[in-house]
């Protein structure tokens, strides 16, 4: 498993988020203070408080490179 932080603070940036983060059969999950959501999860995404970065855990154990590259603009 990786952790990074991420801003998530526009919809079109949520939008096309999730949408490249579908293309993984790994499981993500964003963790905000004591609440944890599945990443894939529009709905999800917008009930947490996305002015503040967002940490997220990537449970992946191989190509987590092609993930990270995929992830880099949302990267703080």
């Amino acid at each position: 498993m990786k952790t990074v932080q991420i801003s998530l603070n526009s919809i079109d940036k949520v939008k096309s988020f999730v949408n490249d983060i579908t293309r993984f059969d790994y499981d993500f999950d964003l963790v905000s203070g004591r609440y944890v959501i599945d990443a894939k999860s529009i709905m999800g995404i917008f009930s947490l408080d996305l002015s503040r970065p967002i940490d997220l855990n990537i449970h992946a154990e191989e190509n987590i490179d092609e993930v990270m590259e995929t992830i880099k603009p949302y990267i703080i």
